[in-house]
């Protein structure tokens, strides 16, 4: 009987999504951290956690790990309570900031969390030759960290995470000390994670990176998730940038009927304008006398969504 419980609890937590929170809150004294954050993240995807300095998504990481215990709320991690002890053991996590002892080889760094994992001996050279060869830390697996640049010791942390093959890997601003060729190999990690079934819980400020590899974000402001959803969904706006001269304000206005029409750093950017419209709004600029150096359709950015987002965040 006791078996058959197991197992049904099991399946029930593999069917469940790798990450819930609901009013997920948590104070330190009469400072709010975090004020009712509500998201999912599901099984096999990869999830952009995205905010401005102090919106509370490092409490939210250590909430999600069971280093904090929230004031308010509730939330679950694969299936099992925030803090559960064997929903842990499926975690992989890279912190923002981590030291490992410089006079230990990469090897031995990866023992060591092994060790700590209660890991069968018997597994350790395969596991440890798997993580060095997915982090290209394979022909440096003997050489100490005291050698390694920044960017390596980042891969090693990389590697770390993927002890185990975790079913959810909590990342935290992993591309920050790689180099363009570092940033791609990691961006292409994190798609094989995906492909294998493994969520990803991605926390990073390098918007570009977010946009290449995640299947849905959210944008965390206050505490409080203020927008989320899939990427192509968040970033559907399109707009048209010119590069004109020889119009007056009164022919801008008479653009109005393409979408909100604004000057940017020189461009002038007609939003809501699909880009099959393009030409008929090229047409009617040069209708008004107006001359064309450059036009170009545009779909909205992640910056652009995040800017506009944290401004009526302020504003409310």
């Amino acid at each position: 009987m006791l078996d058959v419980a197991r197992k049904r609890a099991e399946a029930a937590s593999a069917a469940s999504p790798a990450v819930r929170t609901v009013d997920l809150a948590k104070s330190f004294g009469r400072i709010e951290a975090l004020a009712g954050l509500s998201m999912q993240v599901e099984r096999g995807e990869v999830f952009g956690f995205l905010g401005p300095n102090g919106a509370g998504k490092t409490t939210s990481v250590k909430l999600l790990l069971g280093l904090l215990a929230p004031s308010a709320g509730e939330g679950s991690v694969l299936g099992q309570p925030l803090g559960d002890v064997g929903a842990r053991r499926r975690l992989g996590y890279l912190p923002e900031l981590f030291r490992y002892q410089g006079w230990l080889s990469a090897r031995e760094v990866l023992a060591f969390h092994l060790e700590l994992a209660r890991q069968p001996r018997s597994e350790w050279a395969a596991e440890i030759d798997r993580v060095l060869g997915v982090a290209g830390l394979t022909e440096r697996g003997g050489d100490r960290v005291a050698t390694f640049s920044k960017g390596m010791t980042q891969r090693l942390g990389l590697a770390v995470a993927l002890l185990g093959r975790p079913e959810l890997v909590i990342l935290d601003e992993p591309t920050s000390a790689l180099d363009p060729v570092g940033r791609h190999d990691v961006r292409e990690i994190i798609r094989g994670l995906r492909t294998d079934g493994t969520a990803v819980f991605l926390n990073s400020h390098l918007l570009s990176e977010v946009e290449q590899v995640c299947d849905r974000v959210a944008i965390v402001h206050r505490g409080r998730v203020i927008a989320t959803g899939p990427l192509q969904e968040l970033l559907a706006g399109h707009a048209a940038r010119l590069r004109v001269s020889g119009l007056t304000p009164a022919d801008r206005g008479a653009l109005a009927r393409f979408g909100a029409v604004q000057e940017e750093e020189g461009w002038l950017v007609v939003r809501g304008c699909e880009p099959e419209r393009v030409p008929e709004l090229v047409a009617a600029v040069v209708e008004l006398g107006g001359r064309i150096y450059a036009a170009e359709p545009r779909q909205g950015s992640l910056e652009q969504l995040f800017l506009e987002l944290l401004g009526e965040g302020d504003a409310g």
